[in-house]
């Protein structure tokens, strides 16, 4: 048994179909089930033109990380 919590509760007997579910609610939510948590705002995984879903712009890239300046001497 799965539990969505997000502004109400749902149950739901299988991990993908709440996963589904949570993804249409355009919310941040809380799946709770056995032993495990999943929380966070589902179906927030694409960037078009530079910005996130929510408008938010997306500016991370792989050489700004930490350690990046040692690549670059190498």
């Amino acid at each position: 048994m799965y539990k969505v919590i997000g502004k109400e509760e749902k149950d739901f007997s299988d991990l993908n179909l709440a996963m589904a579910y949570a993804k249409t609610l355009n919310e941040f939510v809380t799946i709770k089930g056995g032993e495990f948590e999943i929380v966070g705002k589902f179906g927030v995984d694409s960037i078009v033109d530079g910005k996130c879903p929510d408008g938010v712009i997306y500016d991370w890239n792989k050489a700004s990380r930490i350690g990046g300046s040692k690549r670059k001497r190498a």
